[in-house]
């Protein structure tokens, strides 16, 4: 005979537990030796933050995961970041259910091996403020639906594979990019985008800073509504594409733009006048073809009193360069390589800035091919932070010495800036600035940095950017642990890191890092040891689970009467006010969670968490005579 009782405690049952996350991660390799048991929430698992039970944070940067991200991140419902940057081994397409993450703030999956169209269901995350797909494999167009992210600061789409025009809205309900009015960042370059850049993408409602455009096959002329971009726009880089035209002479309106790159276009018509362009510090126009000239005067005048660095490269300017009048004190670099300039008078000055004039005219005729200003320069200065004052030791077991003097392991990756306005590379304390602000970020952020080293400074020829090798050494231990990589590797990918201005814009690729709990990852050794654990642990488990079975058996045939009756002891024992004797915990398979719950009825609901639905159900059981 056979009828329904409740034979113990109502218990939750969190079902999602294991659909959702646990199927979120169940193919991904690699992923951190803390993330033990059945509850990411229950206990300290590296890479994951949770608020009231609920999973609000992925901070899983730099720790050489390998996988795909399935649709079962929609079951994440309370995620507010996700970070899978500069995992290289997680591969496939975006899920579009990633657009039902409605509280998302900020994803970043920099460096990754994405590839695939970016979903539209992106356009869905209206709280989204920051945006990185960076360095992946994206292709196909740039989604419309972006342009509803009201509330987005930072889109990186850079280096990717994209292709078609950019997306603008058409005033019948199709969004573009001209809606962001409150994004400061617009990082584009390094794909394939085609056709010109809308003349409606910019308007005085904006608050745009980096407009990066550069590294495209983008063509027409530049439109004039730029300038309406008067008291924002800092840095501008419509460089290495097919734009044609004249430079519209609203330009002079920017007045707070530090940095123009026009290079390697097909621009026409006179040189710009950028006479009153006060802030700007950094002015490459070269490789056009602008009509013959003279070298404009602004290149050496105190009208524009920051400038720094003016290349002019091949642009069929003729005629004399003189500066026996005068130049700017703060000069670092004039390149007027592969013009026509015919004379170079300089009377008693002596110039402290590089001049660059090799493939001129004035070098081939007047005799002064070898004097350095006629010469094609040479690499960038090499660099290398010093020691702070210390002998460096000699380590081993492919240990690096720190500026501290200490044997360990550093997290090393590339640090570029896609607009260095800097070409003195010789004056070093640029560099100790960014290993300054580096250090002062870490130390304020509590991740475990000791010291940093940059090194191996380089232009990219792919890119034009200006990169260095970064590496970050662990404080009082020789190796990083996970939560030590993602976290450093979380203050670059997300931006919170603020470098110096003239780094500015910035992105880092990290290295995966082969060296957490003292073997190289994936070694034969570390690979036996977990082996030989989990054998370990599983027969373990199989004489717990022999004992249990033992005792249970042995406490059911003591039952007697009192199995028909689970409140009998407390029937006998009701005027010594005693608790009754309930029975504990069991273990249900997914199937008996199913049936006891009706299939997970809406009826048998109590509550929900950060993974689902917690239910309860009777318990069917045999009741013996």
């Amino acid at each position: 005979m056979s009828h329904m009782i409740y034979d113990e405690p109502l218990i939750p049952i969190n079902t999602a537990l294991v659909t959702a996350f646990s199927s979120l991660v169940q193919s991904w390799k690699n992923k951190p030796l803390n993330w033990v048991g059945s509850d990411p929430c229950g206990s300290v698992w590296d890479g994951i933050r949770c608020t009231n039970s609920r999973i609000t944070e992925l901070r899983l940067a730099g720790l050489s995961l390998e996988g795909q991200l399935s649709s079962a991140i929609q079951s994440l419902s309370e995620l507010v970041t996700l970070d899978l940057s500069y995992n290289t081994g997680m591969t496939g397409t975006i899920p579009r259910e990633i657009g039902n993450l409605k509280n998302l703030d900020s994803l970043a999956l920099v460096n990754c091996g994405f590839s695939g169209p970016i979903p539209d269901t992106i356009g869905s995350l209206k709280k989204l403020t920051f945006l990185a797909l960076n360095s992946n494999k994206f292709n196909g167009n740039i989604p419309h639906s972006l342009g509803n992210l009201a509330k987005l600061d930072w889109l990186d789409l850079d280096d990717n594979q994209l292709e078609g025009p950019i997306p603008v809205s058409d005033g019948q309900g199709q969004s573009g990019l001209d809606m962001l009015v409150g994004t400061q960042h617009f990082h584009l370059g390094n794909n394939k985008l085609s056709g010109p850049i809308p003349s409606q993408l910019f308007n005085s409602s904006m608050h745009l800073k980096h407009v990066l455009f550069d590294h495209n096959q983008l063509n027409g002329s530049i439109p004039s509504t730029l300038s309406s971009l008067v008291s924002t726009v800092e840095v501008v880089r419509f460089d290495n594409n097919q734009l044609s035209g004249t430079v519209p002479s609203s330009l002079n309106n920017l007045e707070k733009l530090s940095e123009l790159y026009l290079s390697h276009n097909e621009l026409t018509g006179s040189l710009p006048d950028l006479t009153g362009m006060s802030k700007l510090t950094y002015v490459d126009l070269s490789d056009n073809t602008f009509n013959s000239s003279t070298i404009p005067s602004w290149v050496t005048t105190p009208s524009l009193p920051n400038l720094l660095t003016v290349i002019l490269k091949d642009n069929k300017l003729g005629g004399t360069f003189n500066i026996s009048s005068g130049y700017r004190s703060n000069l670092q670099l004039i390149d007027l390589q592969k013009n026509d300039i015919t004379d170079f008078v300089y009377g008693n000055q002596k110039w402290n800035f590089d001049l660059r004039l090799a493939q001129n005219r004035f070098c081939f005729e007047n005799g002064v091919s070898n004097e350095s200003y006629c010469k094609v320069p040479q690499a960038i200065p090499s660099y290398s932070t010093l020691p702070n004052g210390c002998s460096p030791p000699s380590c081993s077991n492919n240990q690096i010495a720190s500026p501290n003097c200490k044997c360990a392991f550093p997290y090393i990756g590339n640090l570029s800036s896609r607009a260095f306005s800097v070409s003195n590379y010789s004056d070093t304390s640029y560099y100790k600035e960014i290993e300054k602000t580096l250090l002062d970020t870490f130390r304020k952020q509590n991740i475990p940095v000791d010291s940093v080293s940059l090194s191996n400074p380089i232009q990219v020829s792919s890119n034009d950017n200006f990169q260095l090798t970064l590496s970050l050494f662990p404080s009082q231990t020789d190796r990083f642990n996970t939560t030590g990589v993602s976290t450093a590797a979380f203050i670059l990918s997300n931006q919170i890191y603020t470098p110096p201005d003239y780094f500015t814009p910035y992105f880092f690729i990290g290295s995966n890092y082969q060296y957490y709990g003292g073997e190289p990852k994936g070694s034969k050794s570390s690979n036996t040891g977990a082996i030989v654990g989990a054998v370990v642990a599983v027969l373990v488990f199989i004489v717990l689970a022999i004992l249990i079975g033992l005792y249970v058996m042995s406490k059911k045939r003591r039952s007697g009467s009192s199995e028909s009756n689970p409140f009998v002891n407390w029937e006998q024992n009701k005027n010594s006010g005693a608790a009754p004797q309930l029975k504990g915990a069991r273990w249900f398979s997914f199937d008996d969670m199913r049936k006891y719950t009706n299939n997970f009825a809406e009826a048998n609901t109590i509550g929900s968490g950060g993974y689902g639905q917690n239910m309860f159900g009777p318990v069917e059981r045999d009741e013996k005579s």
